[in-house]
């Protein structure tokens, strides 16, 4: 959905046609509910997540100036709902808070041995107790970058960083990730993405 198509249904909601708000969640509910499972790490809390973004959405529509796309509107809306979520879990045990694996690893088809599919279940596991470890606001940072969505200025606008920041807390997560896996005995091999944002590091903004 284009960003003009985006913007005629959101003037059409505001208008008093509640039905084009349908289409803009299905458009966008698939990617909600992606980003907060892997911050959340469970279903239903994500499940929970996603439908109080889309209420908060829907209340503040007439705050949606456009300055951004609307997806990363709703970004900043579902990171802010699975934020508060986390704050919560934090306020009720004194376990350590779990999260998603910032990485939707493959997985196995038909094809895979039982062997294969176990190690990719296994790095799955082991990445997810490793962000468990990262502190909320590098764990966020990491997940929005790593689904593949929000480019370094589009995170920069959910969570209220300048570009270069956001660059620098993904590279350190990424950093911290790999310490924490290489301690733990369960590093898998280099991951072709640190390997790019170190280099863009090194080359300056011009290569975000």
């Amino acid at each position: 959905m284009t960003r003009r198509e985006e913007q005629q249904l959101i003037n059409a909601v505001l208008a008093g046609d509640p039905e084009p708000f349908e289409a803009l969640v299905k458009a966008n509910e698939t990617m909600v509910y992606n980003l907060a499972l892997h911050m959340l790490s469970d279903p239903q809390d994500a499940l929970d997540a996603s439908q109080e973004a889309f209420f908060r959405a829907w209340r503040a529509l007439k705050s949606f100036r456009g300055n951004s796309r609307f997806s990363v509107w709703l970004y900043r809306l579902t990171s802010n709902v699975c934020l508060d979520m986390l704050r919560a879990r934090a306020r009720q045990a004194h376990d350590t808070l779990t999260d998603e694996d910032g990485r939707e690893l493959p997985l196995a088809d038909d094809r895979s041995s039982p062997e294969k599919s176990l190690e990719r279940s296994e790095r799955r596991q082991a990445i997810r107790d490793g962000l468990a470890q990262l502190e909320p606001g590098f764990r966020q940072a990491l997940v929005l970058r790593e689904l593949g969505g929000p480019s370094y200025e589009e995170i920069g606008q959910v969570t209220g960083l300048e570009p270069g920041t956001v660059k620098s807390r993904i590279f350190r997560a990424r950093r911290k990730l790999a310490a924490i896996l290489t301690a733990e005995g369960n590093i898998f091999g280099p991951e072709p993405s640190y390997e790019k944002d170190d280099q863009s590091r090194k080359g300056g903004a011009g290569n975000v």
